[in-house]
């Protein structure tokens, strides 16, 4: 298991990331701004222009050390990684799946499930800590919206199925999704789910979060051996990562957007730290992207109780943990994979 603090951000344009030894090393011009033993680190992530030495990315294959680059708004753009040393049996077990659409369908179906009760839950959540909303009509109905599209996984349901459902409530979860918003509403508001680019400050602060999301995905499928690109719900296409886009499913209401709405809504970032491109991108200057790594990397430290292994865990290790569940599953330990639903 990997250890949950072990993800090196870089967010300084124009750093320039060498080895010196055992060592990776942060220069800025001919400034040196960090040194870090390579033994700690687990995954290094890349915003904008900051490019890595050769020597580096070599020492990172071999330690297994993933290193991903991402654009300045967070948008995934590619990864370096060493030799693939996963299990070969577990990764054949995962390739059969995904070409038996009934047993991929079985996996997609726990993952849409937990991810429509984990983005309930966050209503409910803002219905209780609000009973004053002006919205609270419109939150109950998207809430019981939500509990009968659940109710709808009791029956059979093919891959077009679960992602009519899926498409579903996402429509009804966002719909609602301004009326979580209570402060700051002149920067901070919603009224759609837009990206590639985002097109204000809400929904660039989500894709944020969502890239780090699937960064972490990535990371812990890797380490239990599992193909990151070969998924159940998402199915292949070049570029993608359909089995990391698969588990960050379940996490998205409850680390990503929970934590945008709370950084908004408790004023810890501010409308003046996002800015919109001539193209109508909106991106965060670097002093708010800080402050949003540090906030995501304190909310991976909490503990919570593990709904399947009833445990208290770091929240940082979830990925981790349900990674080790699905592959567990793919193994024939379990019977299914059990995905993580917040209570």
């Amino acid at each position: 298991m990997r250890h949950f603090l072990n993800t090196l951000y870089v967010t300084t344009q124009g750093a320039y990331l060498a080895r010196e030894r055992e060592t990776l090393v942060v220069r800025v011009g001919q400034e040196t701004r960090l040194r870090v033993p390579i033994h700690t680190l687990g995954s290094i992530v890349c915003f904008g222009l900051v490019s890595c030495s050769p020597q580096l990315m070599e020492m990172c294959g071999k330690r297994n050390v993933l290193i991903s680059f991402l654009s300045e708004r967070g948008k995934f753009l590619a990864r370096v990684e060493g030799p693939v040393s996963g299990n070969v049996l577990l990764r054949r077990a995962q390739y059969r799946r995904a070409d038996n659409e009934t047993a991929s369908a079985a996996l997609a179906r726990a993952v849409v499930a937990a991810k429509i009760a984990n983005s309930r839950t966050v209503l409910l959540r803002a219905a209780r800590d609000h009973p004053g909303n002006p919205n609270k009509d419109a939150l109950e109905a998207a809430i019981r919206r939500l509990e009968r599209l659940l109710d709808e996984f009791q029956r059979p349901l093919d891959l077009d199925g679960i992602r009519g459902l899926e498409g579903d409530a996402a429509r009804t979860y966002f719909k609602v999704f301004d009326c979580l918003i209570t402060a700051q509403k002149e920067d901070f508001f919603f009224r759609e789910r837009n990206r590639r680019p985002p097109l204000d400050n809400m929904n660039a602060l989500l894709s944020f979060f969502y890239a780090l999301l699937a960064h972490d995905a990535t990371s812990a499928l890797e380490a239990c051996g599992l193909d990151p690109a070969v998924g159940y719900l998402h199915r292949d296409r070049p570029g993608r990562s359909g089995l990391a886009l698969d588990l960050m499913e379940e996490f998205r209401p409850f680390l990503a957007d929970r934590l945008a709405l709370s950084l908004v809504n408790r004023q810890q970032i501010r409308g003046k730290g996002f800015k919109k491109t001539e193209s109508g991108a909106v991106l965060m200057d670097d002093k708010t992207r800080k402050e949003v790594l540090v906030a995501y990397q304190k909310r991976k430290q909490d503990e919570i109780q593990h709904p399947f292994l009833g445990e208290k865990v770091q929240v940082g290790l979830l990925p981790h943990l349900q990674a080790m569940l699905l592959a567990r599953c793919l193994r024939g330990d379990l019977d299914g994979y059990p995905p993580f639903f917040w209570k």
